[in-house]
């Protein structure tokens, strides 16, 4: 393993040794190395954060830091390690010496690059196909019998799809927050235009897996849009609370989010049930491996979603 020791006794902290590995890595000679500092690799692209976790891990007497850090070798040419840097005791628990070793994650950094670019291109092409599908299907259904109203839930529709896809694309389609996914696509219906007031938000934020983004965020858009038109964002004073909850059953940790419509105008069953009910109950519920369930209070709709707990399923990490 490449490494180096420094002289924390003679000023600014030089090298005292390299080993053959370092030189290797680095393309310098030996007398090229020894008297340098720590910071004498670094170059123009290069963090300058690195110079000063470096320094602080000189400051630190009693553990090993690491931070990973853009090279630039005798050539010119880029390289990018793990540096690990830690102290070496002497008589009266003095540190006489630091000793750094490096670990070379230039192939990483390189796949991670690429890969970067891979889901920034699918990002690219999937915006322009979904663009493409709006436009055919505004020309498909312009002066046609479905009239406008349909057209505009096609394309609300297609808007919280795409809002869905580029939460997933800002998070290189690992998942996303369950608070961002509700910010975004409740965005539309006032959520943060001043009508703020008129929602709740109550829970610990989860990270969603990819498909439970883009299942909850259609979810969202058909609840937000049931709501503006005849539930709780409808009138003046209604308000909707969005609370999720951990359940435990015999089996497996669950989460059970509801979203409840309150001051909204009076409500009942419907004689029949909409496609948007359809839609969250028959495709949507599958998707999220949950259960959902509608009820009809005095003053607004609940909507109930059990689905397993993110975290039981790959999909949480913090925030």
């Amino acid at each position: 393993m490449p490494m180096v020791v420094s002289d924390p006794t003679l000023p600014d902290n030089p090298i005292v040794f390299a080993n053959d590995s370092f030189l290797t890595l680095t393309g310098y000679e030996r007398e090229e190395v020894l008297g340098q500092s720590y910071h004498f690799m670094m170059g123009a692209e290069t963090d300058p954060d690195a110079r000063a976790q470096i320094d602080a891990a000189f400051d630190d007497r009693f553990s090993a830091t690491s931070s990973e850090v853009l090279y630039y070798r005798k050539d010119g040419s880029t390289f990018w390690a793990i540096i690990f840097i830690g102290p070496v005791f002497g008589e009266k628990n003095t540190v006489v010496q630091h000793f750094a070793s490096f670990v070379d994650v230039t192939r990483r950094k390189r796949d991670e690059e690429r890969l970067r670019l891979m889901l920034d291109e699918l990002d690219h092409r999937v915006k322009n196909t979904l663009a493409s599908v709006q436009a055919i299907a505004t020309q498909s259904l312009s002066g046609s019998a479905v009239g406008e109203e349909v057209r505009n839930a096609f394309e609300g529709r297609l808007l919280a799809f795409s809002k869905g896809h580029e939460l997933l694309s800002r998070e290189s389609w690992e998942g996303a927050g369950l608070r961002e996914v509700i910010k975004q696509i409740l965005q539309p219906f006032g959520f943060d235009d001043g009508r703020a007031a008129r929602f709740s938000i109550e829970g610990d934020d989860l990270f969603l897996n990819p498909r439970e983004t883009l299942a909850l965020a259609m979810v969202l858009h058909e609840l937000g849009t049931n709501a503006a038109k005849y539930g709780a964002l409808s009138n003046e004073d209604g308000y909707i609370e969005i609370v999720w909850r951990p359940e435990f059953d015999s089996q497996r940790e669950l989460v059970r989010l509801r979203w409840r419509e309150r001051d909204g105008p009076p409500v009942g069953p419907p004689g029949r049930k909409g496609f948007g009910s359809r839609l969250i109950e028959r495709m949507l519920a599958p998707e999220l491996d949950g259960e959902v369930r509608f009820s009809y209070e005095p003053d607004g709709v609940v909507c109930e979603i059990v689905m397993p707990m993110p975290s039981a399923n790959g999909g949480h990490r913090d925030q």
